[in-house]
C-alpha cells in the first residue's frame, strides 16, 4: 500500500465563546497513525481560558501567535506559572497537568506536536479534564466526591455542576488569573525567536534547534524540534534522519514547494505547502524544501531526543566523503563530470540561496 504524506490542514474538535480546539485526523494523515504522531492546535480568543487537563502523551507546544499565561504542574510538584509568547517553545513530559490562558488582546494559538505510543487511539491526543461538563468529577457520585476531598452535599453541587462549559470557556474581563513568574520559566521554556543561531546562512536560512543541551526537560519528552526559517526562493538541502527518526513538520509562516524521495529512487510527494499545513516525512526517506518569493519558516519534532541529519549536498554530504573513483563508478561518469559535482558546493552551508 502507497504512503499518503500529503500535507493536511486541522479540523475543529471543540470551542466556544472562549476559542478552539483543532486536531489533525490520522484517517486524514495516516502517517499519524503509522508514525505513533499526535498533532493539535490551541486558539484562544481574548480571556479565554483552556481549563487544567492532562495528557497520557508527552508534547512540544510551539506558541505561533500572541502571548499569555500557561499553568504546569509536573506530577508530585508545585505549580509552574509561565508567561508565553510567540516563538517559545516548551517541553510537556508525560503526566504533566497544563492550563492555558489568553490574557492578551489578540489571539493565542499554541501548537502541539507530540507521540501517542501510550494511547487509547494511536495517532491522537486524549486529554483527561479535571473540571467543566466532560470533567473527571462530573463522572464520580456526589458520595465518592464528598468523601474524597471532605465536602458537604452543598458544596459537592456547586463544585461538580457550576462549571458547564467543555474545555475551554471564556472569563469575564475582571476574573484574575496568577501572574506568571519569570523564574518559572527556566527549564521549561525556550524561545526559538531569541535563542542563539544554529545554522545562520546570509541571504539562505536560520536554524534553531531545541535538544538536551538548551532545555534538558526534551530528554524526558523524547524527541527534539527545530525551527527553520528560509529566506525568497531558498533551498533547504536533500537529507534525511539517520538515527530512523520520523520528521513532523508544521509549515508556519510563507509557502514554498515540497519534495520527498523514498526507496527505489520513487518521489512519494511533490506538492506545494503552506501555512497551516502539516506533513509527515518516514524514516530514511530524503526531504527538500524551496521557499515562494515571501520565504518560508516551519516547525519541526523529530522522534530522537538528539536527532542526527545527513545532508546530500554541501561540503558536510556524504558526496564529498566518497572516494572520486567510487563517484565515477557509482553515476558511470567521467572525472570532469564527477569533478564538476564534487566541486561546486563548498561550504558547510544546508539552505542554498538562489542563484543569481
Amino acid at each position: 500500500m502507497e504512503l499518503d504524506l500529503t500535507p493536511k490542514l486541522p479540523k475543529q474538535v471543540y470551542g466556544g465563546d472562549g476559542g478552539s480546539y483543532f486536531a489533525w485526523c490520522p484517517e486524514e494523515l495516516p502517517m499519524l497513525k503509522e508514525g505513533n504522531i499526535g498533532a493539535a492546535k490551541l486558539a484562544l480568543e481574548q480571556h479565554g481560558f483552556a481549563v487544567p487537563r492532562y495528557s497520557y502523551s508527552p508534547k512540544v507546544a510551539y506558541v505561533l501567535q500572541g502571548s499569555g499565561t500557561a499553568g504546569i504542574v509536573l506530577p508530585e510538584k508545585e505549580e509552574k506559572v509561565i508567561g508565553i509568547k510567540e516563538g517559545d517553545s516548551i517541553a510537556l513530559p508525560f503526566g504533566v497537568v497544563t492550563w492555558w490562558f489568553n490574557s492578551g488582546e489578540t489571539d493565542l494559538v499554541i501548537l502541539f506536536l507530540g507521540e501517542t505510543h501510550k494511547a487509547h487511539k494511536r495517532g491522537e491526543f486524549t486529554d483527561f479534564f479535571l473540571t467543566g461538563s466532560n470533567g473527571i468529577f462530573t463522572g464520580f457520585s456526589e458520595e465518592f466526591v464528598g468523601r474524597a476531598w471532605d465536602l458537604d452535599e452543598s458544596t459537592v453541587k456547586k463544585l461538580v455542576g457550576s462549571q458547564t462549559g467543555k474545555g475551554i470557556v471564556k472569563l469575564d474581563a475582571g476574573v484574575k488569573m496568577p501572574q506568571p513568574k519569570k523564574e518559572d520559566r527556566e527549564g521549561f521554556v525556550l524561545n526559538c525567536l531569541e535563542a542563539p543561531l544554529d545554522v545562520d546562512i546570509k541571504d539562505g536560512g536560520r536554524v534553531v534547534v531545541l535538544n538536551t543541551k538548551n532545555l534538558p526537560l526534551v530528554g524526558e519528552v523524547g524527541f527534539g524540534a527545530d525551527l527553520v526559517r528560509i529566506d525568497a526562493h531558498s533551498m533547504c538541502s536533500p537529507g534525511f534522519s539517520c538515527d530512523s527518526a520520523l520528521q513532523v513538520t508544521y509549515i508556519v509562516a510563507g509557502s514554498g514547494r515540497v519534495q520527498v524521495v523514498g526507496a527505489d529512487g520513487k518521489r512519494v510527494l511533490e506538492t506545494h505547502i503552506k501555512a497551516g499545513s502539516l506533513f509527515i516525512v518516514p524514516r530514511f526517506f530524503v526531504v527538500s524544501k524551496i521557499a515562494d518569493p515571501e520565504g518560508m519558516s516551519w516547525f519541526s519534532i523529530v522522534t530522537t531526543p538528539d536527532p542526527i541529519f545527513t545532508h546530500l549536498a554541501g561540503k558536510t554530504s556524504v558526496w564529498k566523503a566518497l572516494s572520486p573513483e567510487v563517484l565515477q563508478a557509482a553515476f558511470k561518469v567521467d572525472p570532469e563530470v564527477e569533478h564538476s559535482f564534487r566541486s561546486r558546493r563548498t561550504s558547510d552551508a544546508i539552505f542554498f540561496p538562489p542563484s543569481n
